[in-house]
């Protein structure tokens, strides 16, 4: 890949986190898309975008509303769950390793999602190429992607210290920065067009409402010939069988957390008609990758015919490369 461009700053955009490490980033208005005044206030529909603890506010008006239950259950479950620590080394291990314990064959998958990711589609080291890290969590893909001298920028919808973007004050004194990090929605991205070399969703595209509406919004952001990552998100040979895995995956939520978590009509899993409908609504071309997970992984399938369930999710990784024109 070719090393970052400088970005150019615009007249009446502010500049966010500026530093040696970082560099200029531009952004727009997430309400409408206006240009932004010196205290970051829109200058036609007069929305603020805030900071605060390192963290903007980029949720356009009603937005939060929108989200509310979703954040609500999500936060109630990773909780229970066991996701974070007060341990500093707990984030700076992962994905690698889960000092916890509680989650460590979920970190296993991402750990080699991960390494394959570094090793076949990105570079292991960086001049500075821009990564938008969309869904990001606790920021420990920004944060391993930082150390190996990329710029990245980390959106979610969770702010909290635990297991959101506000967890990434771990890495600030490893780093010798902050990881510019930004509270938005994966169909409204605060930032300008084509300024990012790569954006990546880090097991977090199936969370869309709309894959088309998702996608084109990333490819906006993406700089010519700059690269769109799909990470971890699960795939499924037959649309049934991932229509199922939601049935499962919400009376399992209810018994286990009393809550089916459902208050987003995400769509959860992606199929290869899918994949083929966004190819052709977006003029992309998928690169598809399988990395190897382990033979217990691979004999998932088999086990679930011989036992006859349905068929268990795959992860793959889809790489779209941004056309030129």
């Amino acid at each position: 890949m070719k090393p970052a461009l400088e970005t150019v700053p615009q007249p009446g955009t502010p500049p966010l986190h500026e530093s040696n490490h970082h560099g200029a980033l531009r952004v727009i208005c997430p309400s409408c898309r206006g240009i932004l005044s010196d205290e970051r206030r829109c200058t036609s529909c007069n929305f603020l975008m805030e900071e605060k603890d390192g963290i903007v506010f980029a949720l356009a008006p009603g937005r939060l509303a929108h989200y509310a239950n979703f954040i609500n259950d999500y936060e109630h479950i990773r909780a229970a769950e066991g996701r974070g620590s007060q341990d500093k080394s707990y984030y700076l291990a992962l994905p690698h390793q889960d000092t916890t314990g509680h989650n460590s064959g979920q970190w296993k998958i991402r750990a080699r999602s991960y390494d394959y990711v570094m090793r076949r589609v990105l570079n292991p080291s960086s001049d500075g190429e821009t990564v938008l890290d969309l869904g990001a969590g606790n920021c420990w893909l920004s944060y391993q992607l930082a150390r190996r001298g990329y710029r990245p920028v980390a959106v979610d919808l969770l702010t909290n210290s635990q297991d959101g973007l506000g967890a990434a004050a771990h890495y600030q004194a490893d780093l010798g920065s902050n990881i510019p990090r930004f509270q938005a929605e994966l169909n409204c991205l605060p930032f300008e067009s084509g300024q990012f070399d790569v954006v990546i969703f880090n097991a977090s595209f199936h969370y869309s409402e709309n894959y088309e509406v998702t996608l084109r919004e990333a490819l906006r952001c993406t700089k010519p010939d700059g690269l769109v990552v799909i990470c971890d998100t699960p795939w499924y040979s037959r649309e049934q069988s991932g229509k199922q895995m939601i049935i499962e995956r919400h009376a399992y939520f209810r018994e286990r957390f009393c809550t089916a978590s459902n208050a987003l009509e995400s769509q959860e899993f992606l199929t290869d008609e899918y994949l083929h409908s966004l190819a052709d609504a977006l003029s992309i071309r998928w690169t598809v990758h399988r990395p190897w997970y382990g033979w217990g992984w691979a004999m998932r399938p088999w086990i679930a015919r011989l036992r006859g369930r349905r068929e268990p999710s795959q992860f793959r990784i889809y790489v779209a490369r941004k056309d030129v024109r």
